[in-house]
């Protein structure tokens, strides 16, 4: 495929909003269209630089001050209880931090739409029995003449849940009303009479704090909604209708006029690639996703997993906009050295065979050293045994792949069959420049491409490159569909472990002796 393939099937998508009464329901033809994952344009923009640092905005969330706040209050009434006014430093530091900790943890400062105090009394009654376990066993430890008994350690986490939940309950009513009186802007994403019942519901009662003042409706019509519907075109609960917005652009323009701070999603966003860029494009703004469904909507991706919740029997769950950020862990580099190292000293046989079979057949320039992208979006260079001697360093830059070029020698279509071109891959493995298993990097000009293309094609630099990967394993490699290996490199991000590497890393070795390279 050559460069001018993307360039003669993308475009930009059109600017078009309408209102719900006088329009036809949006067709295919107004949206977000995304070019083909295999095409390529040419570009000299650099490269991307990785996924943005997103701080975690917990102060974002409504109420989450007041109700740390109450819990501040609460731990220290009680521990002043316990001790007087001379409070022990030793028993209000624990009680206080892990308090606030393990109720962050557990979501309680991340409310929903309508909270109540006695929906948290099993989560805030479970994590107050452990942050009063350990302070009595700090105490214990340090041989504190003020240690607690079991009977006066019950009597204690009684007291405090009690306290607590009533020092709640007086925050989410107050919350409720300032909800019902200053109502937040919000949009509906999706179409059909779903949108529409959801939109009147949150119109007529008020106890949520929400007020639709549009939808957004990118690409085709949801058709599980009703295709030829029009969503709200007899108003909203007796309103004017609302508008309807199908095009990307317009959507910050309709945030900032109407202060929008939170958003609806009637489906996950990661089903379609219109609403992942959408979700993408809210979460830089700082809107607060919600997925709203009729039927359940726990174990959509990315949906937040604390306690049942609700808006008039629509299940309803808080829902983050942005990939969780996947850091380097130093239990995978760990892993790595642990493997690598004496790999790589049992490996100097065949690596010195394969330079020599290399020098041999294809002149000098034994290694091919090559720009990639890492962890971050940070480039490094990748080292390979040279298979093939690329005509200039464009051809080697943008072209994306030499398989079956009649230029590779006999020597080099064994070695990218066998994948023995890969070996001087773990000196970058030592270097931690690289992991064993992780996404596998590619080139600037190809990065700076798909991450337009593809919705969550830049997320795989959340988490460290890798020599082998998910994706790899299961045959996509070479000239295969980017798409497919973009979804499999974040599904690996996102559900890493130990035990995953060691897997991968077995299924690895299995596919060199079927000679399954590309």
């Amino acid at each position: 495929m050559t460069t001018d393939d993307m360039d003669e099937r993308s475009h930009a998508a059109q600017v078009v909003t309408r209102e719900h009464r006088d329009a036809p329901a949006p067709g295919a033809e107004a949206g977000v269209t995304v070019p083909s994952p295999q095409s390529h344009a040419r570009s000299t923009a650099p490269p991307v630089r990785g996924v943005p640092n997103r701080r975690h905005r917990l102060l974002r969330h409504r109420g989450a001050v007041p109700l740390a706040v109450a819990d501040v209050l609460t731990a220290m009434a009680v521990v002043f209880a316990l001790r007087g006014l001379d409070a022990d430093p030793l028993l209000l530091v624990p009680v206080v931090c892990g308090a606030l900790a393990l109720n962050a943890r557990a979501g309680l400062y991340r409310p929903g739409l309508e909270a109540h105090a006695m929906e948290e009394l099993p989560v805030l009654g479970a994590r107050t029995a452990v942050v009063w376990c350990l302070a009595a066993a700090l105490l214990a430890a340090f041989d504190r003449p003020a240690a607690l008994s079991w009977t006066a350690l019950l009597a204690v986490v009684a007291a405090h849940v009690a306290l607590a939940g009533t020092a709640r309950a007086l925050v989410h009513g107050g919350l409720r009303r300032h909800a019902r009186r200053h109502p937040r802007s919000v949009l509906i994403v999706g179409g059909g009479e779903l949108a529409r019942t959801v939109a009147t519901v949150l119109a007529e009662r008020p106890q949520y704090g929400l007020r639709p003042v549009g939808f957004v409706e990118l690409g085709p019509p949801d058709d599980a909604a009703g295709a030829g519907d029009v969503v709200g075109a007899d108003g909203v609960a007796g309103t004017a209708p609302l508008p309807v917005i199908v095009v990307l652009e317009d959507v910050t323009r309709a945030v900032i006029q109407n202060t929008v701070r939170n958003v609806i999603f009637l489906r996950s966003p990661w089903e379609r690639r219109q609403d992942a860029v959408l979700a993408g494009l809210l979460s830089e703004r700082g809107v607060t996703g919600w997925l709203i469904r009729p039927g359940c909507a726990v174990g959509a991706h990315g949906t937040h997993h604390r306690g049942p919740a609700h808006v008039w029997g629509f299940s309803c769950r808080r829902l983050p906009l942005e990939c969780p950020p996947a850091g380097r862990s130093w239990r995978k580099r760990l892993l790595d050295l642990v493997l690598v190292v004496p790999a790589l000293i049992a490996a100097l046989p065949v690596l010195a065979a394969c330079a020599l079979l290399v020098r041999l057949s294809d002149g000098p320039g034994v290694i091919f050293r090559q720009e990639r992208i890492g962890l971050g979006g940070r480039p490094f260079t990748l080292l390979k045994f040279r298979t093939l001697r690329p005509a200039d360093e464009r051809e080697s830059a943008t072209r994306w792949s030499v398989a079956g070029d009649d230029r590779m020698s006999r020597v080099g279509r064994v070695m990218r069959r066998s994948s023995l071109d890969e070996l001087p891959q773990l000196w970058n493995v030592v270097r931690g420049d690289m992991s064993l298993v992780g996404p596998r990097p590619e080139r600037p000009y190809f990065v700076q491409q798909f991450s337009r293309e593809l919705p969550g094609y830049s997320e795989r630099h959340r988490g460290p490159v890798g020599i082998t990967g998910l994706a790899q394993v299961h045959g996509l490699r070479g000239n295969t569909s980017i798409e497919d290996r973009a979804r499999f490199d974040n599904h690996y991000i996102e559900t890493w472990s130990l035990w995953q590497d060691v897997r991968i890393m077995c299924r690895t070795v299995t596919s060199f002796f079927r000679l399954e390279g590309r």
